[in-house]
């Protein structure tokens, strides 16, 4: 039996995820793994409150957690999707919501994606995403995504958690399934002759490893400062680069869905916990400064004389060049950073470890495919730039030079290019999404739920009455099929009493 040592720098939840899921993953094969995480207790992480995409389920689902085990002791609630707000000035389009999918979605979505093309040709006909998806009408009401036994239909879903207790469940969780965590800090990284990692000086002695995991976050102390792997920015493009974080009090009727609202210079979050709302400011240093940004902040939520005290964080947005690079791999922040608005950094960090021991395994737990891994990770990473440089370029708001310099920014990749030049032309931008290989980054629907959501269609005084094969579709009687389904839903408290 081989016998492998997989040591991880840097706790938090990006530490902690990698510890469990490669423990997990790796030792359900004939290969022994020890896995080991040194965090110094000298470090704090950044923990906030934080939202998810559905793939966290799926993270707890294999490790065989249940929603009551966890939920609870991190402060969770539950997320249908991402709420925006002020994106855009067009008629009929100041919100929209960014819903995960469901089963139900099956029977509607074929008329928003043919209605939104048809309004894109000239019809008048309903194209605003908020109508057609069963997990909009769930939050407008303030339900969970957990329905009654009788009903059979799955709907996607994510979590709203205090990202700092989340990592300290996990870490709990870690030791009592044989992952050695060290508290000691690392004062030295040594290389061997052919560049890479030779062994961790810290101050309880040596630590040699097959593999590092760098989750030293924005620092990159393996990855970037010892082994020079480049870091390459995307501020040409993601404006954003700094966050203001003030926590609020727990709101009675907790919503199912993180809010996205445009201040002046950048956006406002707002996550629902148990104990309190999560809210922080993710703005642009170019266009302003940090005191500035926490009075806009502060006057938003009516705290201006509040003497809670704020947060700054300073954010690295950008990738690394390679993600596993000689016998180190980067995981969480310490490999790049897109932005908070759409929730990917867990989803980046369960893609990475993912991705990392199938490659692992498929090379005999050699590097065999290192580059194949990189390009994948590389990927998802421009995958998801894209979709979310596409929230910014195509606003519509004029009241500041930063909402200007995003609306008139034109350095765009090609892929962005073609998918907004397909949707101008009213052509279809699922098949585009297909060719570019880029559905499996932002599926379809998400792609048409922004772009219609904002509103890009022609004037409506440019709009002709429909004819009957535009008006094919009965929006009567969508509303109410999904109004009649909700109603299988439990409330949100109800849920959570339950979890």
């Amino acid at each position: 039996m081989m016998k492998k040592v997989i040591t991880i720098v840097g706790g938090g939840t990006a530490g902690w995820m990698a510890a469990t899921l490669i423990n997990k993953v790796l030792n359900e094969e004939n290969i022994q793994v020890q896995v080991n995480l040194v965090e110094s207790p000298e470090i704090s992480t950044i923990g906030v409150g934080e939202g998810s995409t559905p793939q966290l389920k799926n993270f707890f689902q294999q490790l065989g957690i249940a929603e009551y085990e966890w939920m609870k002791c991190c402060q969770a609630t539950y997320k249908l999707g991402i709420k925006f707000s002020g994106w855009s000035s067009r008629a009929e389009s100041d919100s929209y919501f960014h819903p995960f999918i469901s089963q139900v979605d099956d029977q509607t979505a074929p008329a928003f994606f043919f209605n939104s093309q048809m309004r894109r040709k000239g019809a008048d006909v309903i194209g605003h995403p908020d109508t057609f998806f069963l997990n909009s009408y769930l939050a407008k009401q303030g339900l969970s995504p957990i329905a009654r036994n009788n009903f059979p239909f799955e709907t996607a879903y994510g979590y709203h958690f205090d990202a700092g207790l989340l990592g300290q469940f996990l870490r709990d969780y870690a030791v009592k399934n044989a992952i050695k965590h060290i508290q000691t800090k690392v004062e030295n990284v040594h290389l061997a002759h052919d560049g890479s990692i030779a062994y961790l000086e810290t101050t309880k002695g040596e630590l040699q490893s097959d593999i590092f995991i760098d989750c030293t976050g924005f620092n990159g102390l393996l990855i970037q400062k010892a082994l020079k792997v480049p870091f390459i920015d995307f501020s040409d493009n993601l404006f954003n680069d700094s966050a203001v974080v003030l926590p609020t009090e727990s709101l009675e009727k907790k919503p199912t869905y993180t809010g996205a609202s445009t201040l002046k210079n950048g956006w406002l979050w707002s996550i629902p916990l148990r104990n309190r709302t999560g809210s922080g400011y993710v703005y642009s240093s170019q266009f302003t400064d940090s005191d500035l940004a926490e009075t806009e902040l502060r006057n938003s939520l009516g705290l201006i004389d509040s003497e809670i005290e704020a947060r700054h964080i300073k954010m690295k947005v950008g990738r690394i060049q390679s993600h596993w690079y000689k016998n180190c791999l980067a995981v969480g922040l310490s490999q790049g950073f897109i932005e908070p608005l759409e929730a990917t950094a867990l989803h980046l960090v369960q893609e990475t470890i993912q991705n990392f021991c199938a490659a692992y395994k498929a090379g005999n737990y050699t590097n065999q495919h290192q580059s194949r891994f990189n390009q994948v990770i590389n990927n998802r990473f421009e995958g998801i730039r894209d979709y979310i440089v596409a929230h910014y370029r195509v606003n519509s708001r004029n009241d500041s030079e930063y909402w200007r310099a995003n609306a008139n920014n034109n350095h765009l990749s090609n892929n962005l290019v073609q998918i907004l030049q397909t949707w101008m032309a009213g052509d279809n931008i699922t098949q585009v999404l297909e060719q570019l290989k880029l559905s499996q980054y932002y599926a379809s629907y998400s792609w048409h739920c922004l772009l219609a959501g904002y509103g890009i269609y022609p004037d409506s005084s440019q709009l002709l009455a429909p004819n009957e094969e535009a008006s094919q579709h009965n929006i009567d009687e969508i509303k109410d099929f999904i109004t009649r389904c909700s109603m299988n839903f439990l409330e949100h408290q109800e849920a959570l009493d339950l979890s």
